[in-house]
């Protein structure tokens, strides 16, 4: 009896909450966007159009970065009357010193200025912040980073470029924006969750839940309520644009759009057949992430060395070239060079990190494999790379690079996938077996097989994506 008497005023106030809730966002709303209009000073007939991308870490180098900034320069190509925005937390260079960093890593000039909108909360979103609970922490983050960029700036239409989709609704509902978004890897997939329900052991999975039955049927309860919310929050995009294959099978999107890569460029460097077949370099091209799993490269390259010692001698060298975004990165390079003092392969393995597109276009042009071991890689930037500048790629069997570019053209092969480290030794082995003439096949078709991740057609699709937000 007392519960049912209760049950009338409960229902009352939470009716109540959610009217002055409602009330509350409405005139959010409404604030912000006589917030827009004050501040562009008329009409949106009368003023540039904002377009706002949303990359808290613009800077960092990586083929995230790549999309942006070739993003922003087909806008500026195709729409006269737009200002593009970009939400950055990169509060130690300039505008000016960023935008020459794009050209400097990517070969991307762009045509107009770009307004930064310069983030004071980007901690909030830092895997670090979040030992535990890491996707919720960083969803939730991204939030109050979003709201502290719509503050600062309330834009037309705005695009998430980096995969914070728990900023959507704040833009769509509150901002009042047309809102898009570029998904280069789900926050959550079925493969995180068949991982977890196998208690797979892997970087985001530690052993002591892989061990035990009870953390593991907990992290799954958490990690499939976590997938309710992402799909809630992913269904506020009026435009959702993916990257590959891999990452179509895990969102319901309306277009696929192949990441751009500079093909043209590295589609100069002359291929000619090998002159010297005593001296191989070997190369990587990845963030020094630890998803991209280059101690797996280290492991296979000293297996392969101890394997050559016992049959033909050649001379390899091993060069890992990727970006280092903050200190974690620059520790996570030491340890891998910790690890090569290990495995005695020190004199043979060489790191540049954070190097001037010139450099890697040098580097891949001396190069005999491209070398690639992240699982599930959602698409593979550095592949495409490797393959138009010529060398014999050597990428996981997983993901984007077996789904969409390391797959036959006309009938022919174009590389070669590996799994673990023997497959990987194995497999390098043989390309380096091959006769000079064969691997100059290989080559030739690769390149054949790479014009379809072009920069053109990458502007291409993704301005035709984007069209009925301009609408």
């Amino acid at each position: 009896r007392l519960l049912c008497s209760l049950l009338l005023p409960a229902l009352c106030l939470s009716g109540a909450l959610c009217l002055c809730l409602g009330v509350l966002l409405w005139g959010a709303r409404l604030w912000l966007q006589r917030r827009r209009q004050l501040g562009s000073g008329g009409g949106a007939g009368q003023r540039p159009l904002l377009v706002a991308f949303f990359h808290p870490y613009c800077n960092a180098g990586g083929g995230g970065e790549r999309v942006l900034w070739c993003a922003i320069r087909a806008l500026q190509r195709r729409y006269r009357n737009i200002t593009c925005v970009v939400y950055t937390g990169d509060r130690d260079a300039t505008g000016e010193e960023i935008v020459e960093g794009a050209f400097r890593r990517f070969n991307i000039r762009l045509t107009h200025p770009v307004k930064f909108v310069f983030l004071e909360k980007r901690y909030l979103v830092e895997a670090s912040r979040y030992p535990h609970f890491t996707l919720l922490g960083q969803s939730l983050g991204s939030v109050f980073l979003g709201w502290e960029a719509l503050l600062k700036c309330t834009p037309d239409i705005y695009i998430d470029s980096m995969g914070y989709a728990f900023t959507l609704p704040l833009f769509k509902y509150l901002g009042g924006c047309g809102v898009g978004c570029y998904v280069h890897y789900p926050t959550i997939s079925t493969d995180m969750l068949s991982v977890v329900r196998n208690q797979d052991t892997r970087f985001n999975n530690a052993a002591f839940i892989t061990n035990s039955s009870l953390f593991s049927k907990l992290k799954l309860a958490y990690y499939y309520f976590f997938a309710c919310l992402y799909g809630l929050v992913g269904s506020c995009s009026d435009v959702v644009m993916v990257n590959s294959s891999w990452t179509l099978n895990h969102i319901l999107s309306l277009w696929r759009v192949y990441p751009p890569c500079d093909v043209q460029t590295f589609l100069n460097i002359p291929l000619a057949e090998e002159k010297s077949t005593a001296e191989h370099s070997i190369v990587s091209v990845s963030q020094f992430r630890p998803e991209k799993d280059h101690p797996l490269q280290i492991r296979a390259f000293a297996k392969l060395l101890k394997e050559q010692r016992l049959g033909q001698q050649l001379s390899l060298k091993l060069v890992l070239i990727g970006g280092c975004r903050d200190q974690q990165d620059e520790e996570r390079v030491k340890s891998l060079k910790h690890l090569c003092e290990e495995l005695g392969v020190s004199e043979a393995v060489t790191f540049r990190t954070n190097i001037p597109f010139e450099e890697l276009q040098r580097h891949l042009a001396q190069a005999t494999i491209g070398l690639h071991t992240m699982w599930n890689e959602h698409f593979g930037i550095g592949v495409v790379e490797c393959m138009a500048a010529g060398t014999v790629i050597l990428a996981h069997n997983s993901g984007g690079p077996k789904l969409d570019i390391v797959v036959p053209y006309e009938g022919h092969i174009t590389g070669f996938l590996a799994e673990n480290e023997d497959s990987y030794a194995e497999k390098m082995a043989h390309i380096l077996s091959l006769s000079p003439g064969r691997r100059l096949e290989i080559r030739e078709n690769a390149r054949r097989s790479v014009h379809r991740f072009s920069d053109q057609h990458f502007e291409e699709t993704f301005l035709a994506s984007l069209e009925p937000l301009f609408k």
